[in-house]
């Protein structure tokens, strides 16, 4: 497997796990982090990954 669709699996694998975090984990009270909170930046660590493989991708094929 190579290293743009490694980023781009876990990036979207990532980004699907924080998305239900950000949506459904307000009424959750945890004492030292807010879920929702988390959720919303696993999505951007998703995106950003999503976002280099692509990159990876597209400078691979060029």
């Amino acid at each position: 497997m190579s290293k743009a669709s490694k980023n781009l699996w876990e990036g979207a694998g990532t980004f699907l796990i924080g998305l239900p975090l950000w949506l459904f984990t307000e009424d959750v009270h945890v004492p030292v982090v807010t879920l929702t909170k988390v959720g919303l930046v696993m999505m951007c660590v998703g995106g950003a990954l999503v976002a280099t493989g692509l990159y990876q991708r597209a400078r691979a094929k060029g």
